[in-house]
């Protein structure tokens, strides 16, 4: 048995629970998430050597929330709480980011891998599956990371489009981790899907095929049918690539340790710009007054990174590792260029977003509660008690 450590943060001793609101309508909904991104890697967090102006325009037209938190301080953890809305431990092998090439990295996730059953099963997608069944089409174009086998790949989920890598991203260029993934309908080490299969780019930025794909699937889009737009971009995580660092072949050896602050930056201000067309695609259709628009981090950010006064990185429970930018836009609901100090985790957009969606939350037990409703009413802030346990 490997060992783990429990690390137990306790903001109060108040619990509060996901509770509808019957008088929302149901707007479209754009959930956009960063891949190691720090807490003072924004404009609007502080930020001097980053340019971030459409990231930044989100937060002026909507809040930003300064105590914000992910679920954990890895990448497939957190994701796991936002599609379930439930503490990620509730799941089986998912306390911890899911190794290049579909291994498991504590003694729970190692026999699962084993077993081939390392993954989100369906009935925990609770996100996904819910708006679907509330009259949403759902799109992820952006990373996985919740499970290589075809069971649990995002087209089981409740998504009616995906593209993007199964896995934590890897090459930005070519898609291949540093492993083989082990399944028998993919190429080696190749990860890129669509709809399940596997589909290559080669040459194509990733952050631009995210952002390409999401577009393109906006522009099909109609005012009649409410959508669910998931973007999990890959930036700014490891491999350190920016726009033009295509070496015509995938990377090897030492190329994938190679970082600095310089690459970050470029893969940052690339996904800005990958975010500015979503949003412009929003306007341009006059979707823009119909939609809920958030955008955070998945966890700290790593040395290349900056988490502002925050101690730790990535893989701390500190709260460099798991305290996170957040920005929320509902026109015409939340003030614009507010600022909420509400302590507020990952899982509490899954309980807001489906509170939105009409659906009945009671049924599902979810963890969060529904911080959108709590900015929506400018309620004042209330005492949290949250936990995180990291597996390693």
């Amino acid at each position: 048995m490997r060992p783990f450590y429990l690390f137990v943060i306790l903001m109060t001793i108040i619990q509060i629970g996901c509770r509808p609101n019957p008088e929302v309508s149901k707007p479209n909904i754009v959930l956009i998430l960063a891949d190691d991104l720090g807490y003072g890697d924004l404009g609007s967090y502080g930020c001097t050597d980053i340019q971030t102006p459409h990231v930044d325009r989100l937060a002026e037209q909507g809040v930003r929330l300064t105590q914000f938190y992910a679920n954990a301080p890895e990448c497939t953890p957190t994701r796991a709480a936002l599609l379930s809305g439930h503490y990620q431990h509730r799941i089986g092998g998912l306390e911890c980011a899911i190794g290049a090439g579909n291994v498991g990295r504590y003694d729970e996730a190692i026999l699962l891998s084993e077993q081939h059953e390392l993954g989100l099963p369906p009935e925990y997608a609770v996100l996904p599956r819910t708006l679907a069944e509330m009259g949403y089409n759902t799109a992820i174009m952006g990373k996985w990371h919740l499970g290589y086998e075809t069971k649990f790949r995002p087209d089981r989920q409740g998504f009616d489009y995906s593209i993007g890598p199964l896995g934590y991203g890897g090459d930005y260029f070519y898609h291949v981790e540093q492993d083989p993934i082990r399944q028998a309908d993919f190429t080696g080490a190749h990860n890129l899907a669509e709809n399940g299969k596997e589909v290559f780019r080669d040459g194509e930025y990733m952050t631009r095929i995210i952002t390409d794909k999401a577009v393109e699937w906006l522009n099909l889009r109609d005012a009649e049918e409410p959508f669910f737009l998931y973007l999990p971009y890959t930036a700014p995580h490891s491999p350190y690539q920016g726009p033009g660092d295509d070496i015509g072949r995938p990377l090897e050896g030492d190329e994938w340790k190679e970082a600095s602050r310089e690459k970050y930056i470029e893969m940052v201000e690339a996904m800005d710009r990958g975010i500015g067309r979503v949003l412009g695609t929003l306007s341009e259709k006059g979707l823009d007054e119909e939609t809920i628009v958030i955008f955070f981090s998945d966890n700290g950010g790593t040395r290349q990174a900056s988490n502002g006064i925050l101690s730790g990185f990535k893989g701390h429970v500190w709260e460099g590792g798991i305290r996170v930018p957040c920005i929320v836009k509902w026109p015409g609901r939340i003030e614009p260029n507010t600022v909420s100090h509400q302590v507020s985790i990952g899982f509490d957009l899954t309980c807001s977003l489906l509170n939105i969606s009409g659906a009945d939350t009671g049924s599902l037990n979810l963890d969060g509660f529904d911080i959108v409703n709590h900015l929506v009413k400018i309620d004042p802030d209330v005492p949290r008690t949250l936990f995180w346990r990291n597996r390693r």
